[in-house]
């Protein structure tokens, strides 16, 4: 049975299973420490997408790879409400780590299309956090603005003592022709993905240069390495924040602390979770230059999903979050300057 149709008690058990499936650090180094391709660490596949209520899918337990691979660490994460941000919080708690989950839990662009985060939804993160038995602090703000940045880093400096890794993931997005953008829709979004990440970066890196190294990972996606048609500013800000990954990574390497970048595929998070995502995808898959304006999930994962190498329509946000906590870890310890696509196999479409 494809994933779709797959009942709700076989998706439990999935889950079950796949938390259950611990690692040994041994294992880990043997299956290269990432996902590649939609494949978790030790081959076991995570690709198989349920197409239904979004809800279900952001109750994700965690799972540990053994030895507590981030034990006494402190994780700071943005964009840490829903999605790829809950998902990389709760695998790096499950490892060991404390979680500070920051959040505009608002409206990044006066129009959406799709939902906002919530503080109640933060707040459901650092349950999932906390299941695991380490810390949570909870920040809500805006990472467009640096001060505040700053002034969050000093509190978390203070309350935990160290901060260890930095995970940059606050994204947004907007879908219209480039010649028709207003400048705000143009600038909301640059200012919060591209700005907000080097704002993140500039302020919570003194920290980790103060505390003798770390790791920071900043979140592009696959539109950072080819255009998107009506999705200009989203390819653009994507595509900055690999060049300002690199720059970090040659800048900070003298202070130990690592910089890389993860690269989505298409994820199943309330950014795509929309009619206007899955309009888009229809029409980029099919070369249609008039997709269904109202098409189902059902209807956007199956035409996308044949033309993907893993069959996959989209992975789901916790399908990141290993090779999140692989970068985290000393494992990683000579790995910078790199980026790391879990794309369900979409990015063998790429020409480098």
């Amino acid at each position: 049975m494809n994933s779709v149709g797959q009942s709700a008690e076989g998706r439990a058990e999935e889950m079950v299973g796949r938390q259950g499936s611990l690692m040994s650090r041994r294992e880990l180094l043997a299956s290269g420490g990432a996902i590649v391709g939609g494949m978790a660490m030790g081959g076991q596949a995570l690709g198989q997408q349920p197409a239904d209520a979004l809800a279900e899918k952001q109750t994700w337990p965690g799972r540990t790879f053994g030895d507590g691979l981030l034990k006494g660490k402190v994780a700071v994460i943005t964009g840490a409400a829903r999605g790829i941000g809950r998902s990389i919080a709760v695998d790096m708690a499950a490892n060991g780590a404390d979680v500070v989950g920051l959040d505009i839990c608002a409206k990044i662009t006066p129009e959406q299309a799709y939902a906002v985060a919530t503080r109640e939804d933060l707040a459901e993160t650092g349950r999932l956090v906390k299941q695991h038995g380490r810390q949570f602090m909870e920040v809500v703000g805006d990472v467009r603005e640096i001060a505040f940045l700053r002034t969050t880093a000093d509190q978390v400096q203070q309350k935990f003592g160290h901060i260890d890794i930095v995970v940059a993931n606050a994204a947004t997005q907007r879908f219209k022709p480039l010649i028709e953008m207003e400048d705000w829709e143009w600038n909301d979004v640059i200012n919060n993905n591209l700005n907000g990440t080097a704002n993140t970066i500039r302020a919570f890196a003194p920290m980790l240069v103060k505390n003798g190294g770390g790791r920071i990972i900043v979140l592009s996606s696959m539109q950072g390495k080819h255009g998107s048609k009506n999705m200009a500013s989203y390819s653009a800000s994507k595509w900055g924040i690999i060049g300002l990954m690199k720059s970090a990574a040659l800048e900070l390497g003298k202070d130990k602390i690592t910089v890389n970048a993860l690269i989505p595929g298409l994820v199943d998070t309330p950014l795509t979770h929309n009619e206007a995502r899955w309009s888009a995808l229809i029409g980029e898959v099919t070369a249609n230059e008039n997709p269904p304006k109202n098409p189902t999930e059902k209807e956007a994962y199956d035409t996308r999903a044949p033309h993907v190498p893993l069959k996959v329509g989209w992975l789901k946000p916790e399908d990141l979050a290993p090779a999140a906590v692989f970068l985290a870890s000393d494992l990683a310890a000579m790995v910078t300057g790199a980026t790391y696509d879990v794309t369900g196999g979409d990015n063998a479409n790429n020409q480098s």
